[in-house]
């Protein structure tokens, strides 16, 4: 390592502190109503309501994935119990007056990793701080991956039980199958009928670590067909990254460059249009995480033009960036970037978002998994051992309006849709999720689009010191989010309780399974066999 490098490394650890004092004083004040300990931090101004048992939505424009509506919404207990115009309150209910703004249901995120153990180091954002930040931007509920621990499911699920155990709201678990024996194949069966995840993530990339070869994938997609879950791939063909990577550091390309280098679209293209093919000989829905380019996009629109049932996700950073910062001669500048699929030249991102408008893809996630730049910096001579992840959870709602609503590409019902309805749909818990109806949870934002906002880390919730979407500003704005019928965010304060959250079991089967039978039918009545042949002397 050059002794500039060294000196940088070294200034940079005595700036972390200094960078987590500069969260502590922001503007965007953190109340934490149960101690200090769990992340952000004691803001000095007056606390907000405590938990309103009944709530008053006033003079806004309701929202729905299906309709709009000028009408007042009524929660008690946290649940929505009368949407309509001019509704009547006495004195004991808070109102709120959303004349002007457009009254939401909650965003769903559907892919973080809070918490996670990655490339020899731990995510810095956990169950609380990241949940605070989503809160701060709008969303109310996320969906993150449990990962087996000493290969058995179960005891992955308890240890995420206890990370979780300092939730600010509301989420879900998906589970990532890593081997494949009879005792995974039990262990899927408990998660989904009594844990209540229906879905199920496979990696074809990481190789020697994640990754899984197609006997397992086959193996994980027929289990999750006869449970009703859903099969989720992470699609990059690792054994060619690993040689691409490999070709990378021959070249002496080692800085955060040959990251995205080492794993071209065509390599997530590949693997992609294999799991597609691979769910199609089983029969059995596909969603695959965090699309990134043209290539693999291109593979799920041909995949459902035949009907195939293929949900395509793409992430916040996909969609609004592009490559060109990997390329910054400042290490620690193009580090941040660094996440798989890498982020894509520019040009993906204008595809993915008409792919989004059109309904080729189906939702938006954000990949929200931070590290700090010295976890960033463990890469500093070869990009193999950067920690790979970007920040979204907080800036995702914002975003999403900014590039897609503003610019007219989608209808503000189709914003509802793709950043919170559609992931309800998916993993069966609409209409409880995702909705203003009668019945629904209170989970509900106010966002204002004649308001603004402006990207800057030294103002965010999350505890990372670096934001990918730092500078950026645009318009729309949460000016308040509501979390089971409480107000976690109002007037750019944030208040949270670390344990109020709650687990959301997701029922198997839905909408993505009906007709599953009759395809099956209609191909064994295909197959014209066995044929009933004459046995004749030889």
């Amino acid at each position: 390592m050059a002794i500039s490098q060294i000196i940088s490394l070294f200034l940079l650890h005595l700036l972390l502190p200094l960078a987590s004092i500069s969260l502590s004083q922001s503007s965007h004040q953190l109340i934490c109503e149960v101690g200090t300990g769990n992340g952000g931090s004691i803001g000095g101004t007056s606390p907000l309501p405590a938990s309103l048992s009944k709530l008053l939505i006033k003079g806004g424009t309701v929202v729905n994935a299906h309709r709009q509506e000028r009408a007042d919404v009524y929660v008690e207990d946290g649940i929505i119990v009368a949407v309509k115009p001019n509704i009547k309150v006495g004195d004991e209910v808070t109102v709120l007056d959303a004349t002007g703004r457009y009254v939401m249901p909650g965003g769903i995120d559907p892919h973080t990793h809070l918490d996670a153990e990655f490339m020899g180091t731990v995510a810095v954002d956990d169950f609380f701080s990241g949940q605070a930040a989503a809160l701060a931007g709008g969303t109310t509920m996320h969906i993150d991956f449990v990962h087996p621990v000493n290969g058995s499911l179960m005891s992955g699920f308890e240890a995420y039980e206890k990370k979780a155990s300092k939730s600010c709201m509301d989420y879900g678990f998906h589970m990532v199958i890593r081997h494949w024996d009879e005792s995974v194949s039990k262990e899927m069966e408990i998660m989904v009928k009594e844990k209540g995840i229906k879905s199920f993530k496979f990696f074809m990339a990481y190789k020697g670590t994640f990754m899984v070869d197609d006997a397992v994938l086959l193996r994980g997609m027929k289990r999750c067909k006869s449970l009703g879950a859903l099969a989720m791939v992470h699609a990059e063909n690792g054994d060619a990254v690993f040689e691409g990577q490999k070709r990378m550091i021959e070249r002496g390309i080692t800085g955060p460059e040959g990251h995205a280098l080492s794993r071209p679209p065509m390599l997530e293209a590949e693997a992609t249009g294999r799991a597609i093919r691979l769910a199609s000989f089983v029969n059995t829905p596909l969603y695959v995480v965090h699309v990134m380019s043209i290539d693999a996009m291109e593979e799920i629109a041909k995949a459902r033009k035949t009907g195939q049932k293929v949900i395509g996700e793409p992430v916040v950073s996909g969609l609004v960036l592009d490559d060109s910062k990997l390329w910054d001669p400042d290490f620690i500048t193009a580090a941040k970037y660094v996440m798989s699929p890498p982020i894509r030249e520019s040009g993906h991102n204008k595809a993915l978002q008409a792919a989004l408008s059109t309904g080729v893809l189906q939702l938006v996630g954000t990949d929200h998994c931070t590290f700090n730049s010295s976890q960033k910096a463990f890469g500093i001579d070869d990009f193999r051992k950067i920690p790979n992840g970007v920040n979204g959870i907080e800036e995702r709602m914002h975003l999403v309006w900014d590039t897609m609503v503003e610019s007219g590409q989608i209808s503000v019902t189709d914003f509802v849709r793709i950043t919170s309805t559609e992931c309800a749909r998916i993993f069966n818990i609409y209409p409880r999720k995702g909705a203003i109806l009668v019945g629904s949870d209170a989970d509900i934002i106010i966002f204002n689009p004649n308001s603004s906002f402006e990207i800057n880390p030294r103002s965010h919730h999350s505890r990372t010191n670096t934001n990918v979407y730092e500078g950026r500003k645009g318009k729309g704005k949460v000016e308040v989010t509501i979390s089971r019928g409480r107000i976690v965010w109002k007037d750019d304060e944030l208040k949270v309780a670390p344990g109020s959250g709650k687990y959301i079991p997701m029922p198997p089967f839905g909408f993505l399974f009906d007709g599953i039978e009759k395809i099956d039918a209609k191909l064994v009545s295909s197959f014209k066999a066995p044929v009933h042949r004459f046995k004749s002397d030889v």
